[in-house]
């Protein structure tokens, strides 16, 4: 029989290029927002704690966050994404700061340059 059949894991694109479905399906950012009602310690521990990241790229998260407003914690498909910004929202609050009345807070949006 004429033709290709690509096995159900892969897709054949407009000019013959093989491409993952992996690689099709739409990505989201989990995105941090900055707040004045967190310490540094709060936000490495619960980035190491939440998403099993390194002290070192906690840190560096939270640099970017305070200098930026924001920072990309993780990017996923939407149902992981969701999930990872509500264990943000249920973490709590700083017990270092007297101020700190709750978790900090989280958005999902949708990843650019993914299909």
């Amino acid at each position: 029989m004429p033709g290709t059949i690509a096995p159900p894991e892969r897709e054949i694109r407009p000019g013959g290029k093989e491409q993952d479905r992996d690689d099709l399906t739409p990505q989201y950012n989990v995105v941090l927002l900055d707040d004045d009602d967190h310490t540094y310690e709060y936000v490495i521990e619960m980035l190491t704690k939440l998403f099993c990241l390194t002290a070192d790229e906690a840190y560096r998260r939270a640099a970017e966050v305070d200098a930026t407003g924001r920072t990309i914690v993780i990017t996923c498909e939407l149902p992981q994404a969701e999930f990872g910004r509500d264990q943000i929202h249920g973490y709590g609050a700083d017990w270092r700061m007297p101020g700190s009345k709750g978790s900090m807070s989280a958005i999902v949006e949708p990843a650019t340059g993914h299909s």
